[in-house]
């Protein structure tokens, strides 16, 4: 492992980052397995002279692939386990630093993930947000500048007009565009940069959810990467010096690629792309794929613990999230507040909740082995021991906490 720990750190320190981003600014970064973590440029360890890394145990802070505050710095990290091949693990650590490049630059344009979550399944909605994408994909790729400029203002009329009609979801988009969209620009760079594939089968990779309606309209969050990815590949075409203010700006990535039209906004924008899928199937793609990472979830073998009561959700991976109803499955993790306790589950959990996010009345947990029921509290494994009143129903245990 050493050897691979080495060249990852020698290969991010001698890359040309002004080429991903200008002033680009390293963090501190960490990769890890399920066990130890490998930290890199961390202010608060000091490396020796055989390896530019500090080996940590892992603990509850690393999950996922994002940026933590790890001893009060920002630091990027990934889990080996869920990244394969050596430019996908380098591209997508260029990703997580940049968010902490953009944390050292005061980046304060974040999404309500509320919204993503509670964003409606309208059709006349699908319909026109997937025309708008295909003209986006079109814009770039292709060569004639008439045409290129015709599909680059049939997508600003289209999402003007949507706008028009969706507006607070909208914003919801246009900021995880804002935030999202420079991160994959710079991490396509740097895939594109340790890859073998020819730029164009790069660009097509990361321009797969922009194109596909059923993965772009039942993974939201996700599809508007995508979207922001394009827009900063277009504004370089278009405006080259964009990126030098952007990140001391107040306004969305779109704010400044709407710019870039030269058209008058109509309630009629010109079509520029159709798509030939009905919206319908689409609404009950994304409402049927939803159900079934539930009944997925359901089938686990294991013994079922069901917690009740005042629970609090206090971190949580937006991007691992699916909703349906009042139920929440948090695919990656979920760390709670119980009885001014705090507990973390590494695992996937429903959480049950009418007021948002944070407002938990009851959870749906599988785990591997049996609780140990003590007077007043349930211990479990991996999680701890929660107060509260236990009642046991053959394989089930209910966990009341108000109690």
């Amino acid at each position: 492992m050493s050897d691979f720990q080495n060249q990852l750190y020698q290969d991010i320190a001698a890359a040309n980052k002004e080429r991903y981003w200008p002033g680009f600014e390293l963090v501190a970064f960490a990769v890890y397995d399920h066990s130890q973590v490998y930290l890199f440029n961390h202010p608060k360890f000091k490396t020796d002279h055989q390896r530019d890394y500090h080996v940590i145990k892992r603990n509850e802070q690393f999950n996922g692939c994002t940026l933590i505050l790890y001893e009060e710095y920002p630091t990027a990290i990934v889990d080996l386990s869920l990244v394969e091949g050596y430019e996908d693990i380098y591209s997508i650590l260029i990703h997580e630093l940049f968010h902490g490049f953009q944390y050292l630059k005061g980046e304060n344009r974040f999404p309500d993930e509320m919204k993503g979550i509670t964003y409606p399944l309208l059709k006349e909605n699908i319909e026109l947000r997937n025309r708008e994408r295909i003209n986006l994909f079109n814009a770039l790729i292709e060569e004639d500048k008439v045409k290129k400029k015709q599909y680059l203002n049939s997508f600003i009329a289209l999402r003007e007009l949507r706008a028009s009609k969706i507006n607070e979801y909208l914003e919801y988009e246009t900021l995880i565009e804002t935030v999202e969209g420079p991160a994959w620009y710079v991490e396509l760079k740097a895939y594109s940069e340790k890859s073998s594939k020819s730029y164009s089968s790069v660009l097509k990779k990361y321009g797969q959810s922009l194109l596909d309606i059923y993965e772009s309209t039942s993974n939201l969050r996700r599809s508007c990467y995508s979207s922001g990815l394009f827009m900063c590949l277009l504004l370089d075409e278009f405006s080259p010096d964009w990126k030098d203010q952007f990140l001391s700006g107040k306004g969305t990535l779109y704010d400044i690629f709407k710019l870039l039209s030269d058209e008058e906004y109509s309630d009629t924008p010109s079509e520029g792309a159709e798509i030939s899928l009905d919206p319908d199937d689409v609404i009950h793609f994304a409402l049927e794929k939803r159900e079934n990472e539930f009944k997925k979830f359901q089938e686990q073998k294991g013994v079922r613990l069901n917690i009740f009561g005042e629970i609090t959700a206090r971190s949580f991976d937006p991007m691992n999230i699916i909703t349906l109803g009042e139920r929440m499955l948090h695919n990656n993790f979920l760390k709670i507040r119980i009885n001014n306790e705090d507990y973390l589950l590494q695992q996937p959990v429903i959480a049950y909740s009418k007021n948002g996010l944070k407002d938990i009345y009851k959870l749906n947990l599988i785990i591997k082995s049996e609780p140990v029921e003590n007077i007043g509290s349930l211990a479990i494994e991996g999680v701890g021991e929660i107060k509260g009143r236990v009642m046991k129903q053959g394989n089930s245990f209910n966990l009341f906490t108000n109690e």
